[in-house]
C-alpha cells in the first residue's frame, strides 16, 4: 500500500465533478427558485455520494496556476525563498522579508484569502455532514479528515499572521464582516485538539481505492509541527513516535526521483498534493527550468544555502580538509548536486548548465536578476511534456521530517540521546542509498542541535519548511537581515573588476533588511481591515 498521495485518479474525477457541482450551486434565477440544473445545501446533503463529493471539495487545492496557499508547489517554494534560501527574479516572495512588506501586499493577502476559502468549504461540510444518512463509522472518518484539513489551515495562519479569526461554522456576510481575532494560543489550542481527536479516529492505512485520503499519520505529522512550534517537546516526540510505530512510511532510496512524475505514491510521502498530467497538472516546471531548456529560470538559490551542504566526510566546509575554496563544489554532500544547478558542472538531459558571464548562454547570470545558481530539485529528467502541465506529486510532509522532528524534540525535551536513536532517525535520512553521508555520532546538545538544523535545511530545501524553522528557532532576523551572495566568479577577488564579489570571490547579490520585532508576523490584509473594523493590525504595519 502506497501512502497518502493527495488525489488518486479516481479522486481527481470526483474533484472535477465536485467543483462543477458547487460552482453550479452558486447560481439563482430571477425568482430565486431552486435551480433545476444544480444543487444547493437544501437539496444536496442526502447520500454517501453527496458526502464524498463535498469531502473532495474540501481537499481541492486547484491545479494550473493556482497559488499563494499552503498546499501548492509554487506557494510552498515561495516560503523557502522568503526564508533566505534564494530569490525569485521578479522579487515576488522576496518582498515579504526584505523590509518592504505592507498590509496591501497581494502575496500575503493571497495566503490569507485562500486559507479562509478552504476553511469555508471545511466548515460547510462539518455543518451539514450530520444530515447525511450513511454508515456512522465512515462519517466519523470523513469528519476526521476535514477537521485535519481545517486544523492545517489554522496552524499556518496563526504561524504567519499570529492571532486570526477562529471561525468554525459558515458565517453570514454580516457575521463574517464583524469577526474579531482570536489569539495565536487560542487558535493553536483549537488546532491541537482537532488534530488529536482526528488522529484517534483516522485509519493508519487505507485500501488502494481510497488512496489520497488523509490518515492518522498525516494528522499526527501536522500535530508534531504545531507542537514543535509551541516548544511542547515531549508532546511532539510522542506524536512523531506514533507515526514511526505505524511502520508504513520508509525512506525512498533515490533522492533524485522523489519528485518525478512516475513516483506517484512513494511511501516516504505522508501528505502530498497530487497531480495528474492532462487532468490536474501544475506549472512549477515552467518556473523552475533554466531558459536553456525552455523554462523561465524564475528562481535563484543563494550561495548561503549552497555553503550549508557538508563535505563528504560529514563536516561543514569550515571544518573539512576536503573542502577546496578554488573548487568549492567538489567532495560535497550529493544532495547539493541534486538540489542546485551549478554553472559548468551540472548536466541536465545531456546538456551542461552555463551561467558564466561572457557567454551566449541564455542563463548567464548577468542577463537577468539571477544569482548564477538555479534550482535542480523537482526537475524530472524523464519528463518530455508541457512544462505547464506536470503531473508529478508535491510532498507537503515527508517521512524524514518525522524522523528529524522526533530527534529534535527528544533533544530539546532533555531526553537521553544515544547512538541507536541517532541511527533510527537522522542517520536513516543521511544514509539514503544515493546520498550515503557519514553517520552522526555526536550526542552533545549544542553540537547535535546545529547538525539537526543543518540537516533540515539541506534535506528539505525549497519544500516550504525553512520559514517555519527560522521562525520557531527565533533566528529569522539573524538569517534575513544580511547580504546574500551568488555563484563563485573568481579565485582572485582583489584583482577582479567585472562584477562585485566578496572576499571569497562570490557574486555580491542581494541584501535583505528584515525588520526584527515586526516581520516575524505578516500584516493582516488591508482589504480585510477596510471591511471589518473589529480587526486589529499587527505591530509595525
Amino acid at each position: 500500500m502506497k501512502f497518502i498521495t493527495y488525489f488518486s485518479q479516481k479522486w481527481l474525477c470526483y474533484l472535477l465533478l465536485a467543483t462543477c457541482t458547487f460552482l453550479g450551486a452558486c447560481s439563482k434565477d430571477f425568482f430565486d427558485k431552486q435551480p433545476l440544473d444544480a444543487v444547493s445545501d437544501a437539496t444536496f446533503w442526502r447520500t454517501e455520494k453527496d458526502a464524498l463529493l463535498a469531502l473532495v471539495g474540501c481537499y481541492s487545492t486547484g491545479a494550473g496556476w493556482k497559488g499563494e496557499d499552503f498546499w501548492t508547489p509554487r506557494s510552498l517554494l515561495y516560503l523557502d525563498l522568503m526564508a533566505g534560501n534564494g530569490s525569485e527574479k521578479e522579487l515576488i516572495p522576496d518582498r515579504v522579508t526584505d523590509g518592504t512588506l505592507n498590509s496591501a501586499y497581494w502575496v500575503t493577502e493571497g495566503y490569507w484569502r485562500n486559507s479562509y476559502q478552504k476553511l469555508t468549504a471545511c466548515n460547510n461540510f462539518l455543518d451539514h455532514i450530520g444530515e447525511v444518512e450513511m454508515d456512522e463509522s465512515l462519517k466519523i472518518t470523513m469528519i476526521g479528515e476535514v477537521k485535519t484539513l481545517r486544523a492545517y489551515e489554522y496552524f499556518n495562519l496563526a504561524l504567519y499572521f499570529g492571532g486570526v479569526p477562529l471561525v468554525t461554522k459558515v458565517l453570514s456576510i454580516e457575521e463574517a464582516n464583524n469577526v474579531t481575532r482570536a489569539s495565536r494560543d487560542e487558535v493553536w489550542d483549537f488546532a491541537e485538539a482537532e488534530l488529536t481527536e482526528s488522529a484517534a479516529v483516522l485509519p493508519a492505512s487505507r485500501p488502494a481505492n481510497e488512496q489520497g485520503r488523509i490518515t492518522a499519520g498525516a494528522a499526527l505529522a501536522i500535530l508534531g509541527r504545531l507542537q514543535m512550534a509551541r516548544q511542547k517537546w515531549a508532546e511532539a516526540a510522542e506524536s512523531y513516535k506514533k507515526i514511526i510505530g505505524f511502520d508504513v512510511y520508509h525512506i525512498y532510496a533515490d533522492f533524485t526521483k522523489l519528485y518525478s512524475a512516475s513516483n506517484v505514491a512513494s511511501d516516504e510521502f505522508i501528505l502530498t498534493s497530487q497531480y495528474q498530467e492532462d487532468v490536474y497538472g501544475h506549472v512549477l516546471p515552467q518556473y523552475l527550468y533554466p531558459e536553456t531548456w525552455g523554462g523561465w529560470h524564475q528562481f535563484s538559490p543563494y550561495n548561503e544555502l549552497v555553503k550549508a551542504f557538508e563535505c563528504t566526510d560529514g563536516k561543514p566546509i569550515e571544518e573539512s580538509n576536503l573542502y577546496n575554496p578554488s573548487d568549492p563544489y567538489e567532495n560535497r554532500d550529493p544532495r547539493l548536486d541534486y538540489t542546485v544547478l551549478i554553472s559548468d558542472r551540472s548536466v541536465f538531459k545531456g546538456q551542461t548548465y552555463i551561467a558564466r558571464p561572457g557567454t551566449t548562454s541564455p542563463d548567464r547570470f548577468n542577463r537577468y536578476n539571477w544569482s548564477g545558481y538555479c534550482i535542480r530539485k523537482f526537475m524530472d529528467e524523464s519528463f518530455d511534456g508541457n512544462l505547464m502541465n506536470f503531473g508529478g506529486n508535491w510532498a507537503i510532509i515527508r517521512y524524514p521530517e518525522v524522523l528529524l522532528g522526533y530527534l529534535e524534540s527528544k533533544l530539546e525535551a532533555g531526553d537521553p540521546i544515544d547512538q541507536p536513536l541517532l541511527d533510527a532517525t537522522i542517520n536513516l535520512v543521511r544514509g539514503r542509498q544515493n546520498v550515503a553521508m557519514p553517520k552522526i555520532t555526536v550526542t552533545g546538545i549544542d553540537a547535535l542541535r546545529s547538525m539537526i538544523r543543518r540537516e533540515r535545511r539541506v534535506e528539505f530545501a525549497f519544500e516550504g519548511l525553512r520559514y517555519f524553522d527560522v521562525l520557531r528557532w527565533g533566528i529569522a532576523a539573524q538569517e534575513l537581515n544580511r547580504q546574500f551572495t551568488g555563484m563563485k566568479l573568481t579565485d582572485n577577488p582583489a584583482g577582479y573588476k567585472d562584477f562585485p564579489v566578496d572576499e571569497e570571490g562570490y557574486l555580491i547579490y542581494q541584501r535583505r533588511n528584515f525588520k526584527a520585532g515586526v516581520n516575524e508576523l505578516w500584516p493582516i490584509p488591508l482589504s480585510e481591515l477596510q471591511i471589518n473594523r473589529n480587526l486589529t493590525q499587527n505591530k509595525g504595519y
